[in-house]
């Protein structure tokens, strides 16, 4: 059975006064003459989550890809008001030749802090994931939980304005994949961030996120609160919030 979206009042919450720190404008990408994002339009608020659902294949990935810079868009248009940014990627992309403080380290070397400034900084962020006693240890004698975190601890070590997620929770068990969103939840009242979450798993984005756009076929066919979908009439979302066959996603199209 489905779990139930976290309640809206348990997520920090966010102000669209100021100005978005992340502003994307009829994004368009093609690859090999097919057209994966069809003139995606968004905007993310400080302190706002945005999480980005949908099929495989739908242009999630592409799209974050865009976002960090990874790819060039065909048009359209992005604008990033900082250039404080954390990626956490899918994989903990960690050095494994590199302890944990060595692997953090070098996200500070462009601060060119002094060294007590660093360890410092390196502490505080590692005390905040759970990790300060793992702080000498190598990548591979912590378990696939830890190494997330610890990739969550390496984004934010330069106190980020915008937070980017790709996947965060895949290949956890439920357990530990709770245990990582509720680290993105206390992240988000942290730091404050604009955030953005590519995720197809249905606790994340429901216990994570203030809002969502649901991908498919590279355009837009719903945007709405978590809480909203499963008693939204739009059937898109009707379909991928129950995860069932019957739907216009058809399975030959993703």
């Amino acid at each position: 059975m489905t779990s139930q979206p976290i309640p809206p009042s348990s997520l920090p919450s966010f102000s669209k006064a100021s100005e978005p720190m992340i502003k994307v404008e009829g994004l368009r990408k093609s690859f090999n003459g097919r057209e994966v994002l069809k003139g995606i339009s968004f905007e993310v608020f400080p302190g706002e989550m945005l999480a980005i659902i949908g099929p495989s294949g739908c242009g999630k990935s592409t799209l974050l890809k865009l976002i960090t810079g990874l790819l060039e868009p065909d048009a359209g248009k992005i604008t990033l008001n900082s250039e404080q940014i954390g990626l956490v990627f899918q994989g903990s992309a960690l050095l494994n030749s590199l302890t944990v403080r060595e692997n953090l380290a070098l996200a500070l070397r462009e601060r060119k802090l002094p060294k007590r400034e660093q360890d410092k900084a390196i502490m505080e962020d590692l005390t905040l994931v759970g990790l300060a006693d793992y702080i000498d240890s190598f990548p591979t004698q912590l378990s696939g939980g830890q190494q997330k975190r610890t990739s969550f601890a390496r984004a934010i070590v330069n106190d980020p304005q915008i937070i980017l997620y790709d996947e965060p929770t895949t290949g956890l068990d439920p357990v530990m994949s709770t245990v990582i969103e509720d680290y993105m939840i206390e992240l988000e009242k942290q730091l404050h961030a604009a955030g953005i979450v590519v995720t197809h798993q249905f606790s994340t984005w429901t216990r994570t996120a203030h809002r969502a756009i649901l991908l498919n076929q590279g355009v837009v066919v719903w945007e709405g609160k978590p809480h909203e979908a499963l008693n939204s009439t739009n059937p898109y979302i009707i379909q991928f919030a129950k995860a069932t066959r019957e739907g216009p996603m058809l399975a030959g199209k993703v």
